[in-house]
């Protein structure tokens, strides 16, 4: 019998965005581009993922460059992976701002084990999403940034939270990191009635950048909602 890890590493290894994108959109897909991030995915969902407990659901918007976008873990970069998680990883050294905010939260709850234990982090568009400017620059992009790349993204993002829902997750109530964001799972919600109750919290890159004198209380209301 196949455990979360198992299922979660095949999720991963199998992602692949075949469908179309409006004009200066791209899809990165680290688990192509990087064969370090297969290996340190692999070693991060085998640690805390080797059994057949279901967890609850928390979902972010899509992956940063500089946090799953390059470890293939949400909300994780580099310098958590190592430092809570005892992953290194050789090939990169990002520092990602909404990490930072989850790990605190993370600590705060009891651990990387305890909080692992009871919970899953991904997102609707579980590939990361760059809008390249008119000089080449390339910034991070959410899928709900332009209504036609949320249109062409919208069938993708309800197979995808299917799948994420098969791992084994209970479906009776998900966390919606960003209030945003969830506006939109809410209309993915109404067409593929995957979720009972949705529970919407501010999402931790506003939280670090904007409220960060506040961020104890914002740690407070996650556990709170945790707790339930």
């Amino acid at each position: 019998m196949k455990n979360l890890a198992d299922k979660i590493i095949a999720f991963n290894r199998e992602l692949h965005y075949p469908g179309e994108l409006p004009q200066g959109f791209r899809v990165l897909n680290p688990f192509l581009e990087n064969p370090e991030t297969i290996s340190v995915m692999q070693a991060f969902y085998r640690k805390y993922y080797s059994d057949t407990v279901r967890r609850k659901f928390i979902i972010g918007i899509n992956p940063g460059r500089h946090g799953a976008g390059v470890t293939g873990v949400p909300f994780t970069d580099t310098k958590r992976l190592e430092s809570v998680c005892g992953i290194t990883m050789h090939s990169a050294h990002t520092h990602e701002v909404s990490s930072l905010f989850i790990y605190d939260m993370i600590a705060a709850y009891g651990g990387a084990e305890s909080f692992y234990g009871r919970f899953y982090i991904n997102s609707p568009f579980p590939l990361a999403i760059i809008r390249e400017t008119g000089d080449g620059t390339r910034l991070n992009a959410n899928y709900y940034d332009d209504r036609t790349l949320f249109e062409k993204l919208t069938p993708f993002m309800l197979e995808s939270l299917r799948k994420h829902i098969a791992v084994g997750l209970d479906t009776s109530e998900v966390y919606i990191l960003g209030k945003k964001n969830a506006d939109f799972i809410r209309r993915l919600n109404r067409d593929g009635k995957l979720f009972d109750r949705m529970t919407v919290l501010e999402h931790p890159r506003y939280i670090q950048q904007y409220r960060s004198k506040e961020k104890q209380l914002y740690i407070d209301k996650y556990l709170q909602a945790f707790e339930k």
